[in-house]
């Protein structure tokens, strides 16, 4: 027999890249009916909407510091979120984007709450990498596509395809702890980055800077250029860097043979 859940419950949702427009319906209802509203997002213009939906809501933008490892804020984030479901409280936590892509205290939230017992649960939202695949016309069935955060993908040399596309998040924090203002990716760091993605590119192979437009009235930031001329660009934290494919190698004629068979 089930344990019944403690009262009190979470709801975790994302508010889409865009100003309002990308939230879902599912979305909002949520943000609407919540006894406690915490909230993260970019711009002003997301935070006045969100506390004309609910009286409630709470900024946890004071979690953040200038030099505080961003692990300490994450953990703080948390905190402030579970000591409101404790109290018993239906809270919804919102994360630009969707919540469950580098959003560490999303997840932290509903792994903590569900084993204290709460409800909890995520909602899906859009990501900037939905936004990416849409203006650029990137279809990840053709190739394939690879994702990774760039500090990751550099320390740990993860293995990957060339001949898919690749996503790296976060170049412009490359190696970074902690957020600062007016920050980009160091050219000393980006240097090395790009001499790792040279072992695997011919040195002119195209490569796009790419950031997802915050307001209905705003475009894209769009940069093509090569990755020869990667180390000259001023990348920040929003930037993300995707690769286009190698030409695909050719395809294994026994696997097809098989196929052929089958049918």
């Amino acid at each position: 027999m089930e344990r019944p859940a403690r009262r009190g419950s979470l709801v975790i949702v994302g508010t889409g890249i865009m100003l309002v427009g990308q939230a879902t319906l599912e979305a909002v209802a949520c943000m609407r009916r919540a006894d406690a509203l915490f909230y993260h997002v970019l711009d002003p213009a997301t935070e006045a909407w969100l506390h004309r939906l609910n009286a409630a809501a709470v900024s946890l933008k004071d979690c953040y510091a200038e030099g505080k490892p961003r692990q300490k804020t994450y953990r703080e984030m948390t905190a402030r979120i579970l000591a409101a479901v404790r109290s018993g409280l239906d809270v919804c936590a919102a994360f630009y984007g969707h919540p469950g892509v580098f959003v560490n205290p999303a997840h932290d939230a509903i792994r903590r709450a569900r084993r204290e017992g709460f409800s909890a649960r995520m909602l899906p939202g859009i990501s900037s990498e939905d936004c990416l695949f849409a203006d650029l016309g990137v279809d990840p069935s053709d190739n394939g596509c690879q994702s990774f955060e760039a500090t990751d993908f550099l320390a740990s040399r993860r293995r990957f395809d060339p001949t898919s596309g690749l996503v790296l998040w976060q170049v412009g924090m490359l190696g970074e702890s902690s957020v600062r203002a007016y920050m980009s990716c160091r050219s000393e760091r980006l240097r090395v980055l790009a001499a790792f993605l040279r072992r695997h590119y011919p040195t002119h192979h195209p490569v796009v800077l790419y950031e997802a437009a915050q307001f209905p009235t705003c475009d894209p930031m769009i940069k093509r250029t090569s990755l020869a001329n990667l180390t000259r660009q001023h990348i920040m934290p929003m930037t993300t860097l995707y690769v286009p494919p190698k030409p695909a190698r050719p395809a294994d004629r026994r696997i097809v043979g098989w196929f052929d068979e089958a049918d």
